[in-house]
Protein backbone atom coordinates (compact mmCIF):
# COMPACT_ATOMS: atom_id res chain seq x y z
CA UNK A 1 0.00 0.00 0.00
CA UNK A 2 2.83 2.33 0.74
CA UNK A 3 4.43 1.82 -2.20
CA UNK A 4 1.30 3.23 -4.16
CA UNK A 5 2.51 6.60 -2.61
CA UNK A 6 6.07 5.71 -3.65
CA UNK A 7 4.70 5.20 -7.23
CA UNK A 8 2.67 8.18 -7.29
CA UNK A 9 5.28 10.58 -6.39
CA UNK A 10 7.53 8.85 -8.73
CA UNK A 11 5.13 9.57 -11.68
CA UNK A 12 4.64 13.48 -10.60
CA UNK A 13 8.62 14.10 -9.98
CA UNK A 14 8.87 12.91 -14.07
CA UNK A 15 7.35 16.50 -14.36
CA UNK A 16 8.09 18.44 -11.44
CA UNK A 17 11.25 18.65 -9.86
CA UNK A 18 11.56 19.52 -6.09
CA UNK A 19 8.32 21.00 -4.37
CA UNK A 20 7.88 17.58 -2.04
CA UNK A 21 6.31 19.99 0.79
CA UNK A 22 3.69 20.67 -1.88
CA UNK A 23 3.34 17.45 -3.34
CA UNK A 24 2.94 15.79 0.33
CA UNK A 25 0.37 18.04 1.46
CA UNK A 26 -1.44 17.87 -1.97
CA UNK A 27 -2.08 13.99 -0.96
CA UNK A 28 -2.92 14.64 2.13
CA UNK A 29 -5.39 16.91 1.64
CA UNK A 30 -6.71 14.33 -1.20
CA UNK A 31 -6.78 11.18 1.16
CA UNK A 32 -8.59 13.15 3.98
CA UNK A 33 -11.14 14.25 1.14
CA UNK A 34 -9.50 18.28 2.11
CA UNK A 35 -9.07 21.02 -0.26
CA UNK A 36 -5.68 23.11 -0.12
CA UNK A 37 -5.22 26.66 -0.79
CA UNK A 38 -1.30 27.41 -2.04
CA UNK A 39 -0.26 30.66 -1.98
CA UNK A 40 2.94 31.97 -3.69
CA UNK A 41 4.43 33.55 -7.01
CA UNK A 42 3.52 32.80 -10.77
CA UNK A 43 6.03 29.89 -12.30
CA UNK A 44 6.48 27.57 -9.15
CA UNK A 45 4.59 24.57 -11.30
CA UNK A 46 1.47 24.85 -9.08
CA UNK A 47 -0.59 23.93 -12.39
CA UNK A 48 2.05 21.11 -13.36
CA UNK A 49 2.04 19.58 -9.95
CA UNK A 50 -1.81 19.23 -9.91
CA UNK A 51 -2.14 17.87 -13.74
CA UNK A 52 0.55 15.03 -13.10
CA UNK A 53 -1.28 14.30 -9.58
CA UNK A 54 -4.35 13.88 -11.76
CA UNK A 55 -3.20 11.77 -14.92
CA UNK A 56 -1.03 9.12 -12.07
CA UNK A 57 -4.09 8.54 -9.87
CA UNK A 58 -6.17 8.42 -13.41
CA UNK A 59 -8.63 11.08 -12.16
CA UNK A 60 -10.07 14.04 -14.67
CA UNK A 61 -8.40 17.16 -14.02
CA UNK A 62 -9.81 20.92 -15.32
CA UNK A 63 -8.57 24.71 -14.57
CA UNK A 64 -10.51 27.29 -14.35
CA UNK A 65 -8.58 30.76 -13.95
CA UNK A 66 -10.23 33.18 -11.90
CA UNK A 67 -11.06 37.09 -12.93
CA UNK A 68 -12.52 39.70 -11.60
CA UNK A 69 -15.89 39.41 -14.52
CA UNK A 70 -15.86 35.70 -13.80
CA UNK A 71 -19.23 34.56 -12.83
CA UNK A 72 -20.28 31.48 -10.79
CA UNK A 73 -22.07 30.22 -13.97
CA UNK A 74 -18.88 30.21 -15.49
CA UNK A 75 -17.79 27.74 -12.50
CA UNK A 76 -20.78 25.66 -11.47
CA UNK A 77 -22.40 25.44 -14.82
CA UNK A 78 -25.96 26.88 -16.06
CA UNK A 79 -29.75 26.39 -17.30
CA UNK A 80 -29.76 27.13 -21.32
CA UNK A 81 -32.49 28.05 -23.47
CA UNK A 82 -32.63 25.89 -26.51
CA UNK A 83 -35.29 27.46 -29.34
CA UNK A 84 -34.80 24.45 -31.10
CA UNK A 85 -37.07 21.95 -28.77
CA UNK A 86 -38.09 24.81 -26.79
CA UNK A 87 -36.71 23.69 -23.41
CA UNK A 88 -34.35 24.53 -21.23
CA UNK A 89 -30.89 21.94 -20.67
CA UNK A 90 -28.21 21.75 -18.36
CA UNK A 91 -24.64 22.67 -19.69
CA UNK A 92 -22.67 22.11 -16.84
CA UNK A 93 -18.97 23.92 -15.40
CA UNK A 94 -16.03 22.76 -15.13
CA UNK A 95 -16.70 21.91 -11.08
CA UNK A 96 -17.57 18.71 -12.81
CA UNK A 97 -14.28 17.10 -11.79
CA UNK A 98 -12.26 14.96 -9.58
CA UNK A 99 -9.88 17.64 -9.41
CA UNK A 100 -10.46 21.25 -9.96
CA UNK A 101 -7.54 23.46 -9.79
CA UNK A 102 -9.11 27.01 -9.44
CA UNK A 103 -5.86 29.46 -10.05
CA UNK A 104 -6.17 32.72 -8.53
CA UNK A 105 -9.09 32.68 -6.48
CA UNK A 106 -8.22 35.77 -5.03
CA UNK A 107 -8.67 37.72 -8.18
CA UNK A 108 -12.56 37.04 -8.23
CA UNK A 109 -15.29 38.83 -6.53
CA UNK A 110 -17.02 37.16 -3.61
CA UNK A 111 -19.96 35.73 -4.91
CA UNK A 112 -17.68 33.78 -7.23
CA UNK A 113 -15.72 32.73 -4.32
CA UNK A 114 -18.51 31.77 -1.83
CA UNK A 115 -20.10 29.20 -5.43
CA UNK A 116 -17.09 27.54 -5.50
CA UNK A 117 -16.74 26.92 -1.63
CA UNK A 118 -20.33 25.75 -1.36
CA UNK A 119 -19.61 23.05 -3.66
CA UNK A 120 -16.37 22.42 -1.88
CA UNK A 121 -18.23 21.83 1.53
CA UNK A 122 -21.80 20.36 0.26
CA UNK A 123 -20.00 18.18 -2.26
CA UNK A 124 -23.06 19.85 -4.91
CA UNK A 125 -24.48 22.07 -7.23
CA UNK A 126 -28.03 23.25 -7.70
CA UNK A 127 -28.48 24.73 -11.26
CA UNK A 128 -32.34 25.58 -11.98
CA UNK A 129 -34.58 22.96 -10.19
CA UNK A 130 -32.41 20.20 -10.12
CA UNK A 131 -29.09 19.54 -7.94
CA UNK A 132 -25.92 17.63 -9.14
CA UNK A 133 -24.02 15.73 -7.36
CA UNK A 134 -20.49 16.16 -7.50
CA UNK A 135 -18.49 12.63 -8.11
CA UNK A 136 -16.20 11.55 -5.87
CA UNK A 137 -13.01 12.04 -5.14
CA UNK A 138 -13.62 15.56 -5.12
CA UNK A 139 -10.55 17.93 -4.23
CA UNK A 140 -10.03 21.70 -4.95
CA UNK A 141 -6.59 23.52 -5.20
CA UNK A 142 -6.86 27.14 -4.93
CA UNK A 143 -3.84 29.24 -5.71
CA UNK A 144 -3.36 32.93 -5.01
CA UNK A 145 -1.42 35.24 -5.21
CA UNK A 146 0.46 37.60 -2.15
CA UNK A 147 -2.43 39.76 -1.22
CA UNK A 148 0.14 42.87 -1.36
CA UNK A 149 0.06 42.48 -5.27
CA UNK A 150 -2.69 44.67 -7.33
CA UNK A 151 -5.59 43.69 -8.00
CA UNK A 152 -6.73 41.07 -5.57
CA UNK A 153 -9.29 40.52 -3.23
CA UNK A 154 -8.54 39.36 0.15
CA UNK A 155 -10.34 36.03 1.10
CA UNK A 156 -12.80 36.20 4.22
CA UNK A 157 -11.70 34.60 7.71
CA UNK A 158 -14.86 32.44 7.34
CA UNK A 159 -13.86 31.14 3.49
CA UNK A 160 -10.34 30.76 4.27
CA UNK A 161 -11.97 28.20 7.22
CA UNK A 162 -12.99 25.51 4.43
CA UNK A 163 -9.60 25.01 3.36
CA UNK A 164 -7.84 22.32 5.03
CA UNK A 165 -4.64 23.02 4.17
CA UNK A 166 -2.96 26.72 2.93
CA UNK A 167 0.56 26.15 1.85
CA UNK A 168 3.16 29.29 1.09
CA UNK A 169 5.50 27.71 -1.85
CA UNK A 170 8.40 29.06 -2.28
CA UNK A 171 11.10 29.43 -5.21
CA UNK A 172 12.64 26.09 -6.21
CA UNK A 173 16.72 25.69 -4.72
CA UNK A 174 19.51 27.11 -7.57
CA UNK A 175 20.23 23.58 -8.23
CA UNK A 176 16.78 21.97 -8.76
CA UNK A 177 16.48 25.22 -10.97
CA UNK A 178 19.11 23.95 -13.14
CA UNK A 179 17.14 21.06 -13.67
CA UNK A 180 14.06 22.47 -14.61
CA UNK A 181 15.90 24.84 -17.00
CA UNK A 182 17.86 21.29 -18.52
CA UNK A 183 14.76 19.67 -18.79
CA UNK A 184 12.59 22.53 -20.37
CA UNK A 185 15.14 23.38 -22.74
CA UNK A 186 15.68 19.69 -24.24
CA UNK A 187 12.25 18.77 -23.88
CA UNK A 188 13.50 16.04 -21.59
CA UNK A 189 9.84 14.97 -20.00
CA UNK A 190 8.81 11.48 -19.41
CA UNK A 191 5.01 10.75 -20.02
CA UNK A 192 3.16 9.75 -16.94
CA UNK A 193 1.20 7.17 -16.59
CA UNK A 194 -2.05 6.36 -14.02
CA UNK A 195 -0.42 4.26 -11.32
CA UNK A 196 -3.48 4.09 -8.98
CA UNK A 197 -7.11 2.90 -9.42
CA UNK A 198 -10.10 4.56 -7.31
CA UNK A 199 -10.27 1.39 -5.97
CA UNK A 200 -6.94 1.58 -4.56
CA UNK A 201 -7.39 5.33 -3.47
CA UNK A 202 -10.09 3.87 -1.43
CA UNK A 203 -8.61 1.49 0.33
CA UNK A 204 -5.58 3.62 1.30
CA UNK A 205 -8.41 5.98 2.56
CA UNK A 206 -9.56 3.23 4.61
CA UNK A 207 -5.88 2.05 5.66
CA UNK A 208 -5.84 5.87 7.14
CA UNK A 209 -8.48 5.93 9.35
CA UNK A 210 -7.21 2.86 11.41
CA UNK A 211 -3.46 4.59 12.04
CA UNK A 212 -3.15 4.44 15.59
CA UNK A 213 -2.95 7.82 17.62
CA UNK A 214 -1.99 7.80 21.09
CA UNK A 215 -4.47 9.32 23.55
CA UNK A 216 -1.69 11.75 24.41
CA UNK A 217 -0.70 12.73 21.12
CA UNK A 218 -4.34 13.31 20.53
CA UNK A 219 -4.56 15.60 23.77
CA UNK A 220 -1.38 17.22 22.19
CA UNK A 221 -2.97 18.20 19.38
CA UNK A 222 -6.05 19.97 21.12
CA UNK A 223 -3.07 21.84 23.35
CA UNK A 224 -1.84 23.16 20.61
CA UNK A 225 -5.05 24.29 19.19
CA UNK A 226 -6.26 25.65 22.51
CA UNK A 227 -3.40 27.80 22.94
CA UNK A 228 -3.57 29.86 20.18
CA UNK A 229 -6.96 30.54 21.86
CA UNK A 230 -6.07 30.74 25.09
CA UNK A 231 -2.00 31.77 25.27
CA UNK A 232 -1.75 33.11 28.87
CA UNK A 233 -2.68 29.74 30.52
CA UNK A 234 0.43 28.89 28.68
CA UNK A 235 2.80 31.15 29.42
CA UNK A 236 2.44 32.67 25.84
CA UNK A 237 1.91 36.26 27.40
CA UNK A 238 3.90 37.72 24.77
CA UNK A 239 1.44 36.77 21.73
CA UNK A 240 -1.74 37.33 23.19
CA UNK A 241 -2.39 41.18 22.22
CA UNK A 242 -1.33 39.43 18.49
CA UNK A 243 -4.51 37.01 18.21
CA UNK A 244 -7.61 38.65 17.85
CA UNK A 245 -9.23 34.73 16.93
CA UNK A 246 -7.54 31.56 17.65
CA UNK A 247 -7.49 28.44 15.21
CA UNK A 248 -11.24 27.18 14.67
CA UNK A 249 -12.82 23.85 15.76
CA UNK A 250 -11.91 22.53 12.23
CA UNK A 251 -8.52 22.71 12.79
CA UNK A 252 -8.67 20.05 15.59
CA UNK A 253 -10.80 17.57 13.11
CA UNK A 254 -8.46 18.32 10.21
CA UNK A 255 -5.15 17.87 12.50
CA UNK A 256 -6.34 14.34 13.41
CA UNK A 257 -7.15 13.35 10.03
CA UNK A 258 -4.00 15.33 8.59
CA UNK A 259 -1.54 13.81 11.10
CA UNK A 260 -2.89 10.03 10.14
CA UNK A 261 -2.52 10.55 6.45
CA UNK A 262 1.43 12.03 6.82
CA UNK A 263 1.97 8.72 9.23
CA UNK A 264 0.59 6.35 6.57
CA UNK A 265 2.69 8.43 3.81
CA UNK A 266 5.74 7.66 5.90
CA UNK A 267 5.19 4.25 6.39
CA UNK A 268 4.14 4.22 10.11
CA UNK A 269 0.74 2.95 11.58
CA UNK A 270 1.21 4.88 14.23
CA UNK A 271 1.05 8.83 15.13
CA UNK A 272 4.00 10.77 16.68
CA UNK A 273 4.56 14.35 17.10
CA UNK A 274 6.64 15.03 14.49
CA UNK A 275 3.97 14.09 12.17
CA UNK A 276 2.14 17.00 14.11
CA UNK A 277 4.89 19.56 13.72
CA UNK A 278 5.40 19.11 10.52
CA UNK A 279 2.07 19.96 9.40
CA UNK A 280 1.01 22.29 12.08
CA UNK A 281 1.22 25.23 10.59
CA UNK A 282 -0.48 24.53 6.88
CA UNK A 283 -3.71 23.84 9.17
CA UNK A 284 -3.65 26.43 11.39
CA UNK A 285 -1.53 29.49 9.61
CA UNK A 286 -5.27 30.76 7.87
CA UNK A 287 -7.54 30.21 10.32
CA UNK A 288 -5.61 32.46 12.98
CA UNK A 289 -6.79 35.91 13.08
CA UNK A 290 -4.20 38.15 14.01
CA UNK A 291 -4.55 41.53 15.72
CA UNK A 292 -3.67 44.80 13.65
CA UNK A 293 -0.58 45.50 16.34
CA UNK A 294 0.61 42.02 14.60
CA UNK A 295 0.29 43.83 11.19
CA UNK A 296 1.63 46.82 12.64
CA UNK A 297 4.40 44.89 13.82
CA UNK A 298 4.80 42.40 11.17
CA UNK A 299 4.40 39.26 12.93
CA UNK A 300 3.14 36.70 10.80
CA UNK A 301 0.87 33.78 11.76
CA UNK A 302 3.62 31.23 11.22
CA UNK A 303 5.43 33.10 13.93
CA UNK A 304 3.04 33.02 16.26
CA UNK A 305 2.07 28.85 15.36
CA UNK A 306 6.46 28.19 15.73
CA UNK A 307 6.53 29.82 19.60
CA UNK A 308 3.02 27.64 19.84
CA UNK A 309 4.86 24.70 19.05
CA UNK A 310 8.10 25.37 20.87
CA UNK A 311 5.95 26.30 24.31
CA UNK A 312 3.35 23.36 24.88
CA UNK A 313 4.99 20.43 26.22
CA UNK A 314 5.50 17.71 23.98
CA UNK A 315 4.22 14.13 25.06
Amino acid sequence: MISKIELIKKEVSKVVVGQEKMIDSLLIALLCDGHILIEGVPGLAKTTTVNALAQSLGLNFKRAQFTPDLLPSDILGAEIYDPQNNSFKIKKGPIFTNLLLADEINRAPAKVQSALLEVMQEKQVTLGDTTFKVEPPFFVMATQNPVEQEGVYQLPEAQLDRFMLKLIVDYNTKKEELEIARRISSGNFESIKAVVTNDDLLEIKEAIKNIHVDEEVEEYMIELVNATRNPTLYGLEDIKDYIQFGASPRVSIDMFKAVKAMAFMRGKDFVTPVDVAYIAKELMRHRIVLTYEAEAEGVTTDEIIQKVLETVAIP
